[in-house]
C-alpha cells in the first residue's frame, strides 16, 4: 500500500493532484481511498488530501504515516513532514519552498514545479506537474492511466488535455531523469 498526502493552500490544485491519482489507481484495478480536507477559507487557506492506493483492500481511509508527502508550500511540511515514514518522501514544490527542515530518515526531492508548468506555458499545471512526479517516484500507478484520468477529471471543462498530459509527462520524466 502506498499511502500519500497531498497538501498546500486552497486554490493550488491539491485536491485536483490527488482525484487525479485516486482516479488513476482505479483505472489500474487497485483499491484506492481519497479524502479531501479543506478550510472554511477555500482559495488560500490550507487543503490537503489522504491518498491510499493498494492492493489489496484498505482498512482505514486516513493516512497515519506517510510514504509520500506531496508539500505545495512551507505550511504543508511543518504539519505533516513528522508523519513521513522513515525511508518515506517528501516531493516539495520548490519553486515556492524555500526552507525545508532537514528530517533525517526522510528522503527531499525537489521538483521546481512552477518552473516546468511556465516552462511548457501552462502556469496552472503546477499541480499536474507534482501528480507526474508522484507516478514516477511511486510507480503506485501507471502513466497511462494517470492520462485517461486527467482527460476524464477535465472533461467538459473546456481544457486542452494534450498540454494538461504534456505537463504530467514533463514532472514524470523530470524524477526519471534525476
Amino acid at each position: 500500500m502506498t499511502e500519500i498526502i497531498c497538501a498546500g493552500f486552497g486554490g493550488q490544485g491539491v485536491l485536483t493532484l490527488g482525484m487525479i491519482l485516486a482516479t488513476a489507481g482505479a483505472k489500474d484495478g487497485k483499491n484506492v481511498t481519497w479524502i479531501p480536507s479543506y478550510g472554511s477559507e477555500m482559495r488560500g487557506g490550507a487543503a490537503n488530501c489522504n491518498l491510499k492506493i493498494s492492493e489489496k483492500e484498505i482498512a482505514s481511509p486516513y493516512v497515519r504515516k506517510i510514504d509520500i508527502l506531496v508539500a505545495l508550500n512551507e505550511d504543508s511540511i511543518l504539519e505533516f513532514g513528522k508523519n513521513v515514514k522513515s525511508g518515506g518522501c517528501i516531493l516539495v514544490n520548490s519553486s515556492i519552498v524555500e526552507n525545508i527542515p532537514d528530517l533525517k530518515e526522510v528522503h527531499i526531492v525537489k521538483v521546481p514545479a512552477n518552473e516546468i508548468a511556465m516552462k511548457l506555458h501552462h502556469p496552472k499545471g503546477m499541480s499536474l506537474v507534482l501528480a507526474g512526479a508522484v507516478i514516477a517516484y511511486s510507480q503506485a500507478v501507471s502513466l497511462h492511466a494517470a492520462k485517461d484520468a486527467l482527460v476524464e477529471y477535465f472533461a467538459g471543462k473546456n481544457a486542452d488535455d494534450a498540454l494538461n498530459i504534456a505537463v504530467l509527462t514533463e514532472g514524470f520524466q523530470y524524477i526519471q531523469n534525476l
